[in-house]
């Protein structure tokens, strides 16, 4: 990697593997409608999508787009889960952990 990497140039190449091998979140749109899926934990039985406070199966994601069924989830939205994230790598970068 780069020595002069940046928050949005981790994410894009995280995006390049296949989304059962990233470690990132990452945003993807179907029939209009946006959400922020999370990566799968080693202890979880699928990934989960996010869009505003609520949240679905990848899976159904996947499967049925915006027709999908989704729950609500008082405590967590796609952009805190977005947001994490880039704060997470930028401790990391600060770190040098990334370069």
């Amino acid at each position: 990697m780069p020595a002069n990497l940046d928050i949005d140039q981790i994410l894009r190449e995280d995006r390049a593997n296949p989304p059962s091998e990233r470690t990132l979140p990452w945003e993807e749109t179907r029939d209009g409608v946006m959400v922020v899926v999370e990566p799968k934990p080693h202890w979880a039985e699928d990934r989960r999508a996010f869009r505003l406070r609520e949240y679905c199966r990848y899976a159904d994601w996947a499967a049925y787009g915006s027709r999908a069924r989704f729950y609500g989830h008082i405590d967590t939205c796609g952009d805190d889960v977005m947001m994490k994230a880039r704060v997470m790598i930028a401790r990391e970068i600060a770190d040098g952990l990334w370069g």
